[in-house]
């Protein structure tokens, strides 16, 4: 929460509003209008916007400007004054009340908005203010079209009392009413901190500048309070802590610029609404291009790391590859990309980090992916090559099976098109919950080069051959032998496939062509679901 300080304001700072002479006319009443209109665009000083910029950030309609194509932008209820009073606050009632709303559009579609402005009450919510966003939410949800909130402010107008916080209740109430029907996003672009942090947390994504914004529910000086810690603003919730440690934010950049670039990049792939599909684009890289370098990329031996975003690359549109949370949880990769022009959601094992095994945050990481993909009407497609589940006491005490259940739920749950393809070995717990055809995959791929089994083969022989490995006058010839053996019988490339449990196993340089072709066979696919409330998922 803050505290908005309780300060004269000057006469450059609050210009009187203009009252109409009696028996005027309409053009000099018009007059009038324009110039209160263009008071309200300036903002309430020159020196409170010399302050933001000094700052290194950007002021509200700036910021408005970058995200919206050009002349787009219609703002609504700019002229809004608050009519709390007590503690000064009826000697202080500027025009937007700190918040700039409005709808607009990007790439020419309609997007809908709400902009702190951190130079009136330091962006922090009172009542009117609520209001206005809590009407931009609602009409985003009418049309039908995303919302960007561009926050940046102090929390709740503690002079406004508990109408404050529930401005935020409703808040939270709405964010929670469209998540799944129109995209969200947040673009933390200041501070955020106590309640109000919870908005962006319910949305679809979060974006952060780095060294300008920070989000916490509790700040330095609470903390060092209570628990004696020292920690600054940026340490305890700046932009790579969130983007990075705790998984809150998915994605952080170095300016307010190109962070809004990139949000007008994923509106640009993601449908306005849950009827609509996604945007399609022109289809000028050939679907049936051989991606030979495949063949080079991923080694034979299945111990041995690689970069998986090379393989995405190679194989999406133009090597146009979208990554989210791509600082978080490495050991999964999740993102967007077209194929022949079509958006599609890719999830893969990550062998260059933790050798791509699953834990506890690859897991959350993954699962809200697939959630939200299934949300929007966008297929999957997951690249396997999974050694399991990650091993240790730290795990099993943090809930890793009820985590790692995350994942299983959100894949057995999503009805959209679903395309799994195993590129070298996908053992145990972790290649069922990697959307195999077990759990719902609609079509089911392999590399030659793929290990399909319970565990590795020097594992299982250890377990299944034991006593002969005892028994015999040379343990390790005999251990070799049996590894030889299981291999042999359970792990070729095409035991899978002679079950049933895998359609094809394929030239790794066709994996564009016949991931495009499934996909476009499954664009009509429709599933039925069961009748009930919702489900329980395993939070």
């Amino acid at each position: 929460m803050s505290i908005v300080e309780d300060r004269p304001v000057r006469p450059a700072e609050r210009p009187p509003t203009p009252q109409p002479v009696p028996n005027t006319t309409l053009r000099e009443r018009t007059a009038e209008l324009n110039a209160l209109q263009e008071q309200v665009l300036r903002g309430p000083s020159d020196r409170a916007t010399e302050a933001q910029h000094a700052k290194g950030k950007l002021t509200a309609r700036e910021r408005v400007a970058l995200l919206f194509d050009e002349g787009t932008f219609v703002e609504i209820e700019g002229l809004r004054r608050h009519r709390a009073t007590g503690f000064g606050l009826e000697d202080k009632k500027p025009h937007s009340d700190g918040v700039v709303i409005g709808w607009g559009t990007v790439h020419g579609r309609t997007v809908f908005t709400y902009a702190h402005d951190f130079r009136i009450f330091g962006g922090a919510l009172g009542e009117a203010h609520a209001e206005k966003i809590h009407k931009v939410m609602d009409l985003a949800e009418a049309a039908g079209a995303p919302v960007v909130g561009l926050c940046d402010g102090a929390g709740a107008r503690i002079q406004e009392g508990v109408s404050a916080l529930a401005g935020y209740g409703g808040i939270f109430q709405r964010n929670v009413r469209n998540s799944g029907v129109i995209p969200q996003i947040s673009v933390m672009l200041g501070p955020c901190a106590g309640g109000a942090a919870y908005s962006p947390a319910l949305t679809d994504f979060v974006f952060m500048v780095r060294g300008t914004s920070q989000m916490f529910i509790t700040g330095p000086d609470v903390v060092r309070s209570v628990t004696g810690e020292e920690i600054s603003q940026n340490g305890l919730g700046g932009a790579d802590v969130h983007a990075a440690v705790s998984g809150v934010a998915a994605f952080a950049y170095d300016t307010e610029e190109s962070c809004l670039e990139d949000v007008r990049h994923l509106l640009s792939m993601l449908p306005s609404n849950n009827r609509e599909l996604p945007p399609v684009a022109p289809a000028d890289d050939p679907a049936d291009r051989r991606c030979e370098r495949l063949l080079d990329l991923v080694p034979s031996q299945p111990n041995q790391a690689y970069d998986m975003r090379r393989v995405i690359e190679e194989i999406v549109d133009h090597g146009d590859f979208f990554e989210v949370h791509g600082q978080w949880a490495q050991n999964v990769v999740c993102g967007l990309a077209r194929l022949d022009g079509r958006v599609t959601g890719i999830v893969a094992n990550q062998p260059a980090v933790l050798a791509g095994v699953l834990d506890i945050e690859s897991s959350e990481k993954a699962a809200r992916f697939v959630q939200f993909c299934d949300a929007f009407s966008i297929p999957l497609v997951t690249l396997v090559d999974v050694p399991g589940f990650l091993p240790g006491v730290d795990q099993e005490h943090g809930g890793v099976i009820r985590h790692g259940a995350k994942l299983l739920y959100a894949y057995c749950n999503a009805t959209v098109p679903r395309i799994s393809l195993v590129l070298r070995k996908a053992y145990g717990g972790a290649y069922i919950v990697m959307d195999s055809r077990s759990i719902g995959a609609d079509v089911a791929l392999a590399w030659p080069s793929n290990e399909i089994a319970v565990m590795g083969a020097e594992g299982a022989a250890n377990v299944i051959f034991r006593r002969e490995i005892a028994a015999a006058d040379d343990p390790a010839e005999m251990r070799a032998q049996k590894i030889k053996e299981y291999t042999t019988e359970l792990m070729h490339p095409y035991y899978a496939a002679e079950r049933g449990l895998v359609d094809d196993v394929i030239d790794p340089a066709d994996t564009r062509g016949r991931l495009i072709a499934a996909l476009a066979m499954l664009r009509t696919k429709h599933v039925p679901l069961p009748g009930r409330k919702h489900g329980n998922l395993p939070l």
